[in-house]
């Protein structure tokens, strides 16, 4: 490509989000060069934009962990991917630009009849819910499962992939009546206003949470716990209320309780190969006939990026919200 400029979102501090001019990324070997025309947004771009999560090293300063587009240059190495086709990519940061690179063992095939702000929706949630719920947690058929945040963009995912494999029951969390009959909607068993009710009561009272996944730490903690069966597991992969709680850690020893937490941005491009792969096997059948769908809340185009965080912060979103350009 001739230019080597392209559009991207810039981040100053205490400054609105607007759109400039950066140099375009390098493409390696092993690497696809998408033409963005989607990005979905995370939690973690709020904590980069803030300071509190920054890139590894190596990795885009640029805001965004998630894409969809058509791969328009591809590395030496790529054996995957052929200029023109239609994907949807985890990435290390890069998103709210007009190109982004990523290996390209962290794409994913469009669906013909998906559209890309849809595909923009899937690869961070998929992989995220994957790696915890899946690896760490151990969902499976029979397995009663809790989703905290059930109609965040990770938690909309989780209960459909917990609900594909044939876990229940699938409880989720919630904080209003909309809320909870989306959860419902998407096929959760139980849904919890988590305001009106004590999520811990509801849970036990059917049968406990064989593996929980959870965005909120700090109290829920201890919680978690308390609803959590025999030989259960507990992944947390944030802490919105608190990095820090006192803990009686009785329950968990004599439940023999498994407490893990992980993150997915920092993995190497080969654990996020065969999370991809694992995700494509299980699941991208059931994605691509609609039996999994994204969740759209509210699509901005990028010259609106801070708006679009806006939404994100309030929290009253259901599902992704996105960047189209």
């Amino acid at each position: 490509m001739s230019d080597p400029t392209m559009e991207a979102v810039i981040v100053e501090a205490d400054k609105p989000l607007t759109l400039g001019t950066v140099p375009r990324p390098a493409v390696g070997s092993s690497d696809v060069l998408i033409e963005v025309k989607a990005s979905g947004l995370n939690r973690a771009d709020i904590m980069q934009r803030a300071g509190l999560y920054p890139p590894p090293p190596g990795a885009s300063e640029i805001l965004g962990l998630e894409t969809a587009g058509v791969v328009v240059e591809i590395g030496s190495a790529v054996s995957e991917w052929t200029v023109g086709d239609r994907v949807c990519a985890l990435l290390t940061g890069g998103g709210y630009a007009e190109f982004a690179a990523t290996d390209e063992g962290s794409c994913f095939s469009i669906p013909d009849t998906m559209s890309f702000e849809d595909a923009a929706c899937l690869p961070e949630a998929m992989m995220t819910v994957f790696a915890n719920a899946f690896m760490r947690g151990q969902v499976d058929e029979g397995q009663s499962f809790l989703m905290h945040g059930g109609t965040s963009g990770i938690g909309v995912m989780g209960i459909q992939m917990a609900k594909h494999v044939g876990a229940g029951p699938v409880f989720a969390t919630a904080g209003s009546p909309e809320k909870v009959q989306a959860c419902l909607d998407l096929g959760a068993d139980y849904a919890i206003n988590y305001r009106e009710q004590d999520f811990v009561e509801v849970v036990k009272a059917n049968g406990g949470a064989d593996a929980i996944l959870d965005m909120v730490g700090g109290d829920y903690i201890q919680r978690n716990i308390a609803a959590a069966n025999l030989n259960g597991r507990i992944c947390n992969i944030a802490y919105q209320n608190g990095f820090e709680a006192t803990i009686n850690f009785g329950p968990v020893l004599m439940k023999r309780l498994v407490l893990t937490a992980t993150t997915l941005r920092a993995r190497t491009n080969e654990e996020k190969r065969a999370i991809r792969d694992d995700v494509v096997a299980t699941f991208w059948d059931a994605v691509a006939n609609g039996d999994i769908r994204p969740v759209l809340d509210t699509a901005f185009p990028m010259n609106e990026a801070d708006a679009a965080h806006a939404r994100l912060e309030t929290g009253g979103h259901i599902g992704k919200v996105v960047l189209t350009r």
